[in-house]
């Protein structure tokens, strides 16, 4: 598939259809306020057994793995069960155990099954407590949903749709190729599609959280993961131990006017996008090889000559207005990305402005064609890790969630319409991100009919929440957490000055506050402004 899970005045006719669609389904009943009465359902416990990571390594001897039945419909709670796949890293100190930190990593449809071997968190936390990575429901290991039976029926669909489409016929092709998608989700995927929303994910964790023998949550919600968090918070708020939401999502937005929230994400990658190249023509070349001129118009240009034209390389691969833009897109999530992202554009610059005008160009860049060839390759939708149980080995979760989560209109010519508004203050990728959710449209469990929680999110937890945001955060913009704070009952931010999606890890400063939450309850103060530990253009 050539779009990704990126990813603006939309229509005005638009707006007002999505507003009225966003109405919740009634929720069960949610935990009390923090300080009341409230009896604990007894659940099974989770029957972990040995496992090893990675079997083509020796077995280090301290993880355990489980899969945990929940049900399918909590309006049915003894009915049909769904599987969550749950990995633990057993705390390296049994004698000073906290508890469980459970880990989500985003998407949604992000597989969090292996995040229990991650090194985002220092010694302290792993010597402190369990990491408890896990598949939410229809993800990866945990009953993926699944809308194709063989990969050459998914192929036949997916390799129709174009990430970026610009002209009539390709608007057309990926419209009708979004309708012959939910036709197959609603002939294929079977009766967890109407099962998706966030709202049974928490109550997921909330029976998991039982289930490990911890009487409040310890948690980290990544991008999506914020959505779990913040609305755990919000169901359960005098069961929250520490949670931390990094990269957020604007959770009131998200759950009410999908169209408005993606405009606004559009912005997100268009502010990160200017600032890494403001950044680009401060270091200069060959620190950052596209940063010789005008970096703006040097992009700029770019852009808009693959809107008319493919660039053709020299081994005769092309890089299109779809690979480009998921590309850098992709790019911008990770700051390690960033110095490489320069050269594959200057690499591709110089093979546009043709062989004279590069020759001129190359030796302050120091690049060469191959480092364009990235620029060739579209990102996929969403990163799948499924184990290669059947043919077709990926999962259809990621619009599982958003379009139950997410109203959005239920005619599909609302979206290139938006795209036509949206690319005008979003140049780079507001079409991009208009196409990435006309599938909603007709999506055979919508979000005006599901069961879902669509706020208010200001309960008071029992504990306050800590919430981080990267100042040029692409795919969450910062305005989205400061919301998160703001929404929140209870609730702490903490900035950092980085282009990139989700800060734990890449920062010591940041990571010792994170260590003292987790560990001691201790909230960091307000108003901190810290910086990543790397720098994008180190010193040649």
């Amino acid at each position: 598939m050539s779009r990704i899970s990126t990813l603006a005045g939309a229509v005005t006719c638009a707006l007002a259809l999505v507003t009225g669609t966003a109405v919740a389904a009634s929720a069960a009943p949610f935990d009390q306020a923090p300080g009341a009465a409230a009896a604990e359902a007894k659940v099974d416990p989770v029957d972990w057994k040995p496992c090893n990571p990675d079997p083509s390594k020796p077995d280090p001897g301290i993880y355990d793995c489980a899969v945990y039945p929940v049900p399918l419909d909590y309006d049915n709670p003894s009915g049909e069960k769904v599987g969550i796949a749950m990995m633990r890293r057993r705390a390296s100190d049994p004698s000073k155990r906290i508890g469980s930190l459970f880990l989500n990593p985003g998407g949604p449809g992000g597989s969090g099954y292996l995040w229990a071997t991650t090194t985002r968190f220092g010694a302290e936390v792993q010597s402190k407590f369990d990491l408890v990575g896990f598949d939410p429901r229809g993800v990866a290991r945990s009953n993926p949903l699944k809308c194709f039976k063989t990969q050459e029926d998914a192929d036949a669909v997916n390799n129709r749709m174009v990430g970026v489409p610009v002209t009539k016929a390709e608007i057309a092709d990926t419209l009708d190729a979004d309708q012959d998608y939910t036709d197959a989700c609603s002939k294929n995927a079977g009766p967890l599609i109407e099962h998706m929303s966030t709202i049974n994910v928490v109550r997921d964790l909330d029976r998991m959280r039982r289930a490990v023998g911890d009487s409040q949550l310890t948690f980290a919600g990544f991008s999506y993961g914020t959505l779990i968090g913040s609305t755990y918070a919000a169901m359960y708020p005098n069961k929250v131990r520490a949670v931390i939401v990094d990269g957020n999502v604007d959770p009131d937005l998200r759950l009410h006017n999908g169209l408005e929230y993606d405009r606004q994400r559009a912005g997100g990658f268009e502010l990160a996008l200017d600032e890494f190249l403001k950044r680009c023509q401060t270091a200069g070349a060959p620190r950052c090889a596209f940063g010789d001129g005008d970096t703006r118009a040097k992009f700029d240009e770019l852009r808009d000559h693959l809107r008319t034209s493919p660039i053709t390389l020299s081994n005769g691969s092309q890089v299109t207005l779809s690979s480009f833009t998921s590309e850098v897109a992709s790019a911008l999530y990770s700051q390690a990305k960033l110095a490489p992202l320069a050269k594959s554009l200057q690499a591709t610059y110089q093979v546009m402005r043709k062989p004279a005008v590069a020759a001129l160009l190359a030796p302050k860049a120091n690049v060469s064609d191959d480092e364009a060839k990235q620029l060739t390759v579209n990102v996929p939708r969403a990163l799948r890790e499924a184990p290669a149980d059947s043919e077709y080995t990926a999962d259809d979760s990621y619009m599982g969630v958003n379009c139950q989560d997410k109203p959005y209109p239920s005619n599909d010519r609302v979206f290139p319409n938006a795209a036509k508004a949206w690319e005008k203050e979003s140049p780079t990728f507001g079409r991009y991100q208009a196409f990435d959710a006309p599938a909603c449209a007709s999506w055979p469990a919508p979000a005006r009919d599901a069961e879902r929680f669509s706020g208010p999110w200001n309960k008071k937890t029992s504990n306050t929440v800590m919430v981080i945001g990267n100042l040029y955060d692409p795919a969450t913009q910062y305005k989205f957490a400061q919301r998160m704070q703001q929404e929140l009952g209870n609730a702490v931010l903490v900035s950092v000055d980085s282009i990139e999606h989700c800060a734990v890890g890449r920062s010591a400063a940041l990571n010792s506050l994170v260590t003292r939450y987790l560990v001691d309850g201790t909230a960091p103060k307000p108003g901190q402004l810290l910086k990543p530990d790397a720098e994008i253009f180190p010193a040649v």
